[in-house]
């Protein structure tokens, strides 16, 4: 390639990283449909429609403390220089219902979760009450009716919504599923990502490099990520620089995923390469060629047919950069979620200061830790093809567009990795 041709190719007419991805998801992408999992393995994913209570939890009125089960009205007006004597007529055994009710100034020995017996609407605190010693308490403070209970459907009624499509499941949601033997629960099906990784200098990372050759860092950090955000990764392996080994790798990987990933080489004619590659592969093409982002600018957005296809920029700091901000919403998207990321964003001091350059979105790695009751972002530096900049960080400093660096002791938004 002669220096013109070079020089040419490293022009890019960048665009807004949010701007590239509203054009993409303003094609609109598919729906992949719903399966249902069983629920013990259902952490993690995404529930695919919205699921309603089959009953009500609880299933019936119920203690939330030891003590008394009462009608309330018994209580009134109960001081310790006047209290209010029940006559004590059984215990609710837990796991059954009692065997009778209460009555007018009765009392029922309760314990936590044990089922209010009929005629009850309070319990009594046992530290509320003091044993007379033949089958009679005292009751030195009144209660209100539903005071120290939970009633039928408190928690959720019957019918009701509790889980809305989108929704990533978290323990939590496992055990409200469990509470109403809800054994299956539906989920949207996770999109398949495929992963293509380029160039003739890259080896798979068992191999031991010759001269100039270096191993594969991307194949393995995105299809961590791609797991993360909700898909399942699928390696196509690294195919060389070779326009017709690139494009059959493509084609078959367009025909077997939902989305797919190339990361290309470091060099200009690799990423030429990629850019021909994918604008091959029908409309509506490519959306955007070039990020005003650092690190991620050598960034492809294409759509082929209803496929998202990704050009990620072979240095793994700007390909897990980019991954963030464009390819995890997609897989979002893809998944009925709402595309607002997900990832924790929280505001921390500088400790130094950062420069950057107008009109572009600056990434910088950062640890973050805590001094004197504040968060405190240490940024570290580094070129985008240092993979440990990202291992020895815990988040990444935003520096916004409109910025033209930012100096020791400003409040910034960071995004922590995970």
């Amino acid at each position: 390639m002669n220096g013109n041709m070079r020089m040419a190719t490293e022009f890019f007419k960048v665009v807004a990283p949010d701007a590239a991805l509203k054009s993409l998801l303003a094609n609109g992408l598919p729906e992949l449909g719903v399966a249902v999992v069983p629920t013990r393995e259902a952490a993690g994913r995404v529930v695919g429609r919205d699921v309603r209570a089959p009953e009500p939890s609880p299933a019936f009125d119920r203690s939330t403390m030891d003590g008394y089960a009462v009608d309330a009205s018994d209580t009134f007006g109960a001081t310790e220089s006047l209290p209010a004597y029940l006559s004590v007529v059984g215990e609710v055994p837990m796991g059954e219902s009692a065997e009778h009710g209460v009555s007018a100034s009765e009392a029922m020995l309760i314990h936590t979760g044990g089922m209010l017996p009929e005629g009850a609407n309070a319990v009594v605190m046992l530290e509320h009450t003091q044993q007379l010693g033949d089958g009679t308490i005292e009751v030195v403070r009144p209660v209100a009716p539903g005071d120290s209970t939970i009633r039928r459907g408190d928690d959720v009624a019957e019918g009701n919504i509790f889980l809305q499509r989108g929704r990533r499941l978290r323990a939590p949601d496992i055990g409200g599923l469990a509470a109403l033997g809800i054994s299956g629960v539906p989920v949207a099906i996770a999109p398949v990502v495929g992963l293509i990784a380029t160039g003739d200098e890259v080896i798979p990372p068992e191999s031991m490099p010759e001269p100039g050759e270096i191993r594969d860092v991307n194949s393995s950090t995105i299809g961590v990520e791609v797991e993360q955000a909700g898909g399942v990764a699928r390696s196509y392996g690294i195919v060389p620089d070779d326009r017709k080994a690139l494009q059959t790798a493509v084609e078959r990987a367009l025909q077997q995923c939902d989305v797919v990933i190339i990361t290309a080489g470091s060099s200009v004619s690799a990423r030429d390469l990629t850019a021909a590659v994918i604008g091959s592969l029908g409309p509506p093409g490519i959306l955007a060629h070039g990020l005003a982002l650092k690190p991620g600018k050598p960034t492809i957005i294409a759509l082929a047919g209803d496929t998202p296809v990704f050009g990620l920029p072979g240095n793994p700091v700007s390909a897990l950069v980019v991954f963030d901000l464009l390819v995890a919403p997609t897989i979002r998207r893809l998944l009925g979620m709402h595309i607002e990321e997900e990832r924790s964003r929280v505001q921390a001091l500088l400790t130094r200061s950062i420069s950057s350059a107008a009109g572009r979105l600056d990434f910088v790695p950062a640890q973050v830790f805590e001094r004197a009751g504040d968060s405190w972002a240490e940024p570290i530096f580094g070129a985008s093809n240092m993979v440990f900049t990202l291992v020895r960080a815990d988040a990444l400093i935003r520096v916004p567009a409109d910025a033209n660096g930012l100096p020791a002791g400003a409040k910034v938004d960071i995004r922590f990795l995970t």
